[in-house]
Parts: structure tokens; C-alpha cells; sequence
């Protein structure tokens, strides 16, 4: 039977540039704020609190999160990575937004706003094979992809996590796409149920193959690509719940991440923190056990809350 050896998860976007951009792309968020809104976005009392000095030394705790998941990626060996994040009109249009979506394709490229990888990434098609019939059998309602147009992935949420993390593209990979932007999304209930799931599917799996599960999504962020239209709460453009987000890390740290399929929609719209429902299903996919390392820290000049965590299941 297959098994979870690892699971690690980070957020995204700021998360993978360092603190000397943030100040450049917070402005060019802004802009497009304005753009799509046409309304002057506020400037939050946090980013002059900030200095490059500060947030230089606080992001050394992301950036160190970051080399765990890379020691993590190569000491546990798997044979595939699942990664789970969200799509913003990249691979997907307003023609046709699933909730929940597994390519199951060949070989492709990454297409970012940075240009197009030189490295072949390699589809998992067996593990994602399984994990579609696995899951039209429990009742999930999964579209699938088969091709990328001119066969480059476009969504940022999975092509910052491959980049960043298997960079050579050695590691075979099946990309799971959940809803979290477009309105209405996903409840977080079903994202814990599809993330156990993906557990299920992962142990009827054949011989003795080793797999990881990610999750790409940002934690607290009021950015210019937020649902507005649909948000009703105290919170503006550039604003971070950081008492939510801390309740949250606590939950995950303590090995309560269950917990996390209690809240909804709406505690998720209302807390900026859409993209969760990535880290929600990952955490239905491990259970109760508690992260090796999970790190939090709120950074207005980036416009979000940055988390990264790793959990070492099983050794190689």
C-alpha cells in the first residue's frame, strides 16, 4: 500500500520574493486595486511600522521554514507530491470555474508572470488517476484537466511551491485544484473530507510508493484580487487578521488541525483567509499529527500573512 510519508505547506505570492520587493509589489497590488475597484486602496498603519531592517530579520523565520521543506523533500524520498492550492483566472476562466479539479495530463511546463521554466515537470498520472476514482466513488464531484494551453501551468499557487521547492523537476507530481477565490467556494467541511480522501486513495495505491502532500495558500491577505464584492466584514485593502491567523497556527501546532473543518465560508471570507482551504485539506489528509516546524508572521509591507510548516510522517 501507498503512505504518506510528508506533508509541508506554505503560503504564497510575497511569500517567495524577498523583503526588498515587497515595497515595489505592494504598489503595483495597489494599483490594481484601484484599477479594478476604482477607489484610492487605504494604507495600513502597519506598513510604516515596518522597516526593511525588521521584516529582513523576521523573514529569516520563513526563509528557514523554507530550507526545512527542502530538507524535508530530501530526506523523506517520495515517489510524488500531491500539491493542493487555488486558481485566480489562470488556468481556468469565468466560462468554467470547478470547485475541485486533478489534472491528469502528461508532462508541462511552468508559466509565470517571470517567464516559462526550462524543467520538464512530470505528471503522476497513476496517483492521480487514483485519487479521481477514489473520490468520484465517495461522492466528490471532480472535473479534470487534460492539457495546459501550449502545455505551461499557469497558476501561481502551484508553480511558486514547484519552483521554490523541486526546482529540477525530479519528483513526479499531481496538482489538485480547489476553489478559494471565486465566490461561492468550497466549505472548509468538504476540503477536510477531500484531504481525507486523498489519504484513502494514497493507501490503496499499489507496492510500497511514497507520497507527499502539499498545500499552497496564503493566510490572512486583503489584496486586490480578493472577492470584495462578496465581503461585508471591518477589515480594507492591505488589512491582516492576526489574532485569526494565530488561532489558527496554535490549532495546527498543538495537533488540532481537525478542529479547522468546523469553521466556514464565511469565518474564511471574513478572516482574509480564503486560501486555507489548501492547508485544511492537506491536514484532513495527516490527521492529528503535530508539525515539526510551523512558522507565522504578519507582514503588511507584503499585504498578507505568511505561514510555512513541515510535518516529517515517516523517514526513508
Amino acid at each position: 500500500m501507498g503512505r504518506i510519508v510528508a506533508a509541508f505547506g506554505s503560503s504564497h505570492a510575497f511569500t517567495f520574493m524577498e523583503p526588498e520587493k515587497w515595497d515595489t509589489f505592494r504598489a503595483k497590488n495597489r494599483e490594481s486595486f484601484k484599477r479594478r475597484r476604482n477607489i484610492e486602496p487605504p494604507e495600513q498603519p502597519g506598513v510604516a511600522a515596518e522597516t526593511l531592517a525588521s521584516n529582513s530579520a523576521r523573514y529569516d523565520r520563513v526563509r528557514a521554514a523554507h530550507d526545512d521543506i527542502r530538507k524535508l523533500i530530501a530526506d523523506s524520498k517520495p515517489d510524488a507530491i500531491v500539491v493542493i492550492g487555488d486558481d485566480q483566472h489562470e488556468v481556468f476562466s469565468s466560462s468554467n470555474i470547478p470547485q475541485i479539479a486533478i489534472y491528469v495530463g502528461g508532462d508541462f511546463h511552468l508559466a509565470t508572470r517571470f517567464g516559462r521554466s526550462p524543467a520538464t515537470f512530470r505528471s503522476h498520472d497513476g496517483l492521480a488517476r487514483t485519487i479521481l476514482e477514489t473520490g468520484i466513488a465517495s461522492g466528490f464531484d471532480i472535473a479534470t484537466l487534460g492539457s495546459f494551453e501550449n502545455n505551461e501551468m499557469s497558476a501561481h499557487a502551484h508553480a511558486q511551491l514547484l519552483e521554490a521547492f523541486t526546482p529540477n523537476a525530479d519528483i513526479p507530481v499531481v496538482l489538485v485544484f480547489l476553489n478559494a477565490v471565486q465566490y461561492p467556494a468550497i466549505e472548509p467541511a468538504r476540503c477536510h473530507a477531500f484531504g481525507k480522501m486523498i489519504a484513502q486513495a494514497i493507501a490503496a495505491r499499489p507496492g510500497t510508493e511514497r507520497v507527499a502532500v502539499s498545500a499552497s495558500g496564503g493566510w490572512s491577505h486583503f489584496s486586490a484580487g480578493y472577492p470584495w464584492d462578496f465581503y461585508k466584514g471591518p477589515f480594507s485593502y492591505g488589512a491582516i487578521a492576526e489574532d485569526f491567523d494565530r488561532d489558527i497556527a496554535k490549532r495546527i501546532a498543538e495537533g488540532r488541525g481537525d478542529t479547522l473543518a468546523s469553521l466556514s465560508s464565511g469565518d474564511l471570507l471574513g478572516s482574509g483567509n480564503i486560501e486555507l482551504r489548501a492547508w485544511i485539506a492537506l491536514l484532513g489528509a495527516i490527521g492529528a499529527a503535530r508539525p515539526n516546524s510551523l512558522v507565522y508572521e504578519p507582514f503588511y509591507r507584503a499585504v498578507m500573512g505568511m505561514a510555512a510548516g513541515t510535518w516529517a510522517l515517516e523517514s526513508a
